[in-house]
């Protein structure tokens, strides 16, 4: 760690400035964590006792404070931290509010007068309810303290305050060593946390509470740094809304809102992204306990035929792979439990060798010795000191002992959380097996560390996020055939085609040859479709010219195609820009269904040929380019050739487009290609 940061966040000296409630509270933090170094009160009218001595500012303290907790009213903030500034402090948390998370113009000029009077002097927020250092003893933290400092632990870093109390208060043996709230981030955001932690040997894993991210490059910088110390990160996000701002003029744009964009984020700079704070630890206690898992093949077990049908329901929709227990392993199973057990992933063992320790850690062998990423024995426990716990207590010891040279990551899984205690959970985790607390959370944590490992295993280069995207407000849509015109430039295939006014269509549809796709054209016909402004498979020259005489009221030109009359499938290929992430390439089920459906995916800089067909195998429409129902296999190799041009495109143009879409781009049979039969391109003018 930086000298300067480290003196803030593992202090020998505390100052606590202001009122008085609050900083009482944080002095009492500081007792309960058994803080050991010096506390310096200072009040400009509290009176002195014979246990605290209160002095009237900065100037009047012992020593330059190493950490501060500023309690003042805002106007006076800035105030207060110059004088910290000249006095040598190492830094401070704000703990008023009233600066720039209001949206107003006292809230911002608050906010720069801090910024200024504090210098180079290190700060969290303002409306910052502070940090707790488990590992160091050291709180400035203005609230109930609950935990104890462990050797190893996870980093907590939370943009609410009363989200962070909530992650303390947790009941799930989840090692916290730091805790930390960043407010307003104006000195020191999430980002700077990530990077400054990943040094110290005592974090194994970062949990994230996020509502926002002030530099996406920088974030995703620190995610790589904890990433090449093997140091996970698991993050809930709020505002899984849409966010229709940015733009509505194209599918892509409608079917794209941010939270697909941070989800895509997370996927390909390998973060779990998790639901709800529980699932949270649990993916966290999975990462402290070992990191990612190589994968996303697990097995379950247990002695309830229910829990194993509900454990098939509930992880019905989530990234993980029930595969068959192996051969020899399954004989072996059935050889040991006999005929009256099926073998079979989730696997029922019942309990029959229930009461029989040395035929059950065979079982548990085998079962550990299948090859899976992960395995997890679920059994849910009777309250200790509330009804007799042996039974259980001998079968989860012999579980901890064979897990210990499996070589398998190993989990003990409880449907509900409250039905495994505290001394079981300290059980599990000194034998190397994750304790997971209720059914969903803990399914959903083992996909998310197998999401993650996955993720880290990948080849290649990791997110290019630009530094910048288009600049001005004008902003012109290209035609149809100009917008394919661009397109063709970067090879991107194209149907053949002319212009040609109303009177003119039938002969150069002749010319090109039945059968033809004629279209009316112009930058105000976006969608031209919902205006009929399309009419398809024209087989011969009077069709053609019945169709021109109905399109010409919308346009003075038309375009003229060839009908591509072999599709198998339709897909989406659009790009939009970001406000945060820059361009997003967005891919999904095209034509007409492309938002009823919303089967889609997003994709993050660099669009690689891999990353493009690992992103294309995610969405349903692939079924169908696979060869679905006897149906021909479409162009796969060309389709995903066709979408890395269109990324091309988009970041040659990056300046200037505002977004693009190409729907549908048709897949033809294997070997014929695809083509992109409708596209929209607006761009900033220059």
């Amino acid at each position: 760690m930086t000298p300067p940061i480290r003196r803030l966040i593992a202090p020998r000296s505390i100052a606590l400035i202001g009122a008085g409630a609050w900083t009482d509270a944080v002095a009492a933090a500081g007792a309960a964590i058994g803080f050991d170094g010096p506390i310096w009160r200072v009040h400009p009218s509290r009176a002195s006792t014979a246990a605290v001595t209160y002095y009237r500012s900065v100037e009047e303290l012992p020593a330059a404070p190493d950490a501060a907790f500023l309690a003042v009213p805002n106007h006076e903030t800035a105030g207060v931290a110059a004088a910290l500034a000249r006095r040598g402090a190492g830094g401070f948390v704000g703990f008023s509010s009233g600066f720039s998370e209001t949206g107003t113009e006292r809230g911002r000029a608050l906010t720069r007068d801090l910024t200024a009077a504090a210098g180079d002097l290190p700060y969290f927020g303002p409306n910052c309810y502070g940090f707790v250092n488990f590992f160091d003893r050291a709180a400035l933290w203005p609230d109930q303290l609950v935990g104890t400092p462990p050797e190893r632990g996870v980093a907590l870093i939370c943009q609410s305050g009363t989200i962070a109390l909530t992650l303390m208060f947790n009941d799930r043996s989840l090692p916290i060593g730091y805790l930390f709230t960043v407010g307003n981030q104006t000195r020191v955001a999430v980002e700077d946390l990530i990077e400054i932690l990943t040094d110290d040997p005592r974090v194994t894993a970062f949990g994230l509470y996020l509502e926002g991210i002030q530099d996406p490059a920088r974030f995703a910088r620190a995610a790589a740094r904890a990433r090449a110390a093997g140091k996970p990160i698991a993050v809930v996000k709020s505002g899984r809304t849409e966010a229709a701002a940015r733009t509505a003029h194209s599918h892509t744009g409608a079917l794209a809102g941010t939270d697909a964009v941070f989800d895509a984020f997370c996927r390909q700079a390998g973060l779990a992204r998790c639901e709800t704070l529980a699932t949270l630890c649990e993916t966290l206690k999975i990462f402290h306990s070992g990191g990612p898992l190589p994968g996303s093949r697990v097995l379950i077990m247990g002695a309830s035929g229910g829990d194993m049908a509900m454990t098939a329901d509930v992880a019905r929709n989530l990234e993980l792979e029930f595969t068959p227990i192996p051969p020899a392993q399954a004989t072996a199973l059935g050889g040991l439990l006999g005929d009256r057990v099926t073998v079979a992933n989730p696997f029922d063992i019942h309990t029959y060798l229930w009461f029989d320790p040395p035929a059950l850690r065979k079982v548990f062998a085998a079962v550990l010795q299948s090859g899976y990423d992960a395995v997890g024995f679920m059994l849910d426990c009777p309250p200790d000191g509330k009804a007799a716990t042996e039974a259980f207590d001998v079968v989860i010891d012999e579980y901890i002992d064979v897990c210990a040279g499996a070589g398998t990551r190993a989990a003990l899984i409880a449907s509900l959380p409250e039905t495994m205690g505290a001394r079981i959970r300290a059980n599990c985790l000194r034998g190397g097996v994750v304790p997971l607390q209720g059914q969903r959370e803990a399914l959903e944590a083992l996909a998310a560390a197998g999401a993650v490992g996955a993720a880290w295993a990948l080849p290649g280069p990791g997110l290019s996020l630009p530094v910048r995207g288009p600049a001005g407000t004008a902003v012109r849509t290209l035609t149809e055939h100009e917008g394919k015109a661009e397109l063709s430039t970067f090879g991107v295939p194209v149907p053949r085609s002319t212009l040609a006014a109303p009177s003119a269509a039938a002969a150069a549809a002749t010319a090109l040859g039945f059968p033809v796709v004629l279209k009316a054209v112009g930058a105000h016909l976006e969608h031209k479709t919902e205006v009929g402004g399309v009419a398809l498979n024209l087989r011969d020259a009077a069709e053609v010219e019945e169709a021109a005489g109905r399109l010409g009221a919308l346009s003075h030109t038309l375009l003229v195609e060839e009908m591509i009359v072999d599709g198998i499938a339709e897909l989406i290929v659009g790009v939009i820009v970001d406000p945060q992430f820059g361009q997003v390439l967005v891919l999904g089920a095209g034509g007409v269904l492309a938002e009823l459906l919303a089967d889609t995916v997003s994709l993050l800089p660099p669009w690689t040929d891999a990353a493009v067909g690992a992103a294309l195998a995610r969405l349903k429409v692939a079924r169908l380019i696979g060869g679905f129902r006897g149906r021909p296999p479409g162009d796969l190799r060309a389709l995903v050739d066709a979408i890395v041009r269109i990324g091309e495109f988009a970041a040659a143009r990056r300046e200037q487009l505002m977004e693009l879409d190409v729907n549908p781009i048709l897949v033809r049979p294997a070997g014929r290609g695809v083509v992109a039969v409708d596209t929209l391109i607006r761009l900033v003018q220059e």
